[in-house]
């Protein structure tokens, strides 16, 4: 079964060089890659603001500058495509998050790979708040953030931060599983506790035993850093063993297992110089 990728752009070094990691990551594998931009126009935000010849104008504006872009990408991609890669263009008047829910149901798509620094490539904006956004909003695909300048090596260990309290679904860690076995990666399960000597509660045992469960027939390993705050501790980890991937799962109800929160998130993107692949409970 072919596997269907959405590939976000603002046609910014960025955007391409997540295009490039995926077109990698995935090379080995039968793929349609989708490659969206979506434009807008100022006067289409509030009612009466451009009287409607004007606002035509600069729609067809807008859209032939969207059009243009994704044409150029496209001819590029595909000049180094594989022939088990399909390329197809989206320009979409819309906003972002709307656009990628429509697309990945209308294309029932597996992955959703996004730069983390948009055009602006302000200083203050970590994962681009785009790519946040989508992190935590779209609950139908794993979304998977390629940082600033991380050039493409194939992953060979994925560290996966848990706090055990919440019992997960085979089929929420599908994704990281799958990566892990085609790539031959190990998976590191990340714990972190206030003291040392802390046992784990009986809830917290079982959601263990589960992962072991899950991770069968995986090069896999549990690990425990105390006496730290999480995001040192995960920053320390990965940075320490050249980790090359983290993953997580972003959990619906007030993030009760993540231990990820939007300002976590940001803050580790300062440091971070790995992809970091978000899955959803279901």
């Amino acid at each position: 079964m072919r596997k269907k990728i959405l590939l976000p752009t603002d046609f910014s070094e960025n955007a391409e060089n997540a295009i490039k990691y995926a077109i990698e990551l995935y090379k080995n594998e039968e793929c349609d890659f989708h490659i969206l931009n979506v434009f807008h126009t100022s006067g289409f935000a509030t009612d009466n603001i451009m009287v409607p010849e004007v606002a035509e104008i600069a729609y067809k504006s807008v859209k032939e500058t969207s059009e243009k872009g994704l044409k150029e990408t496209l001819e590029k991609f595909q000049e180094e495509s594989l022939s088990n890669h399909d390329f197809f263009t989206i320009s979409n008047f819309n906003s972002l998050l709307h656009s990628i829910d429509e697309i990945v149901e209308k294309e029932n798509i597996d992955l959703i790979v996004m730069g983390t620094q948009g055009a602006t490539n302000a200083a203050d904006i970590i994962f681009g708040s785009n790519t946040v956004m989508v992190m935590e909003e779209e609950r139908d695909c794993p979304v998977l953030a390629i940082p600033k300048d991380v050039n493409f090596k194939k992953p060979k260990e994925i560290v996966f931060p848990t706090s055990y309290n919440t019992h997960y679904k085979r089929r929420e860690l599908e994704h990281l599983i799958k990566l892990a076995f085609n790539n031959k990666a190990a998976i590191r399960v990340l714990h972190v506790e206030k003291k040392k000597e802390h046992q784990l509660a009986p809830l917290q045992k079982i959601n263990k035993e589960l992962l072991e469960e899950y991770f069968e027939g995986l090069d896999y390993s549990f690990h425990l850093i105390y006496n730290v705050e999480v995001k040192t501790a995960l920053d320390c980890f990965v940075q320490s063993r050249d980790s090359d991937m983290i993953a997580f799962i972003n959990k619906k109800h007030g993030f009760i297992d993540s231990i990820f929160t939007r300002h976590l998130v940001q803050e580790l993107g300062y440091k971070s110089k790995v992809p970091v692949l978000t899955m959803h409970d279901l």
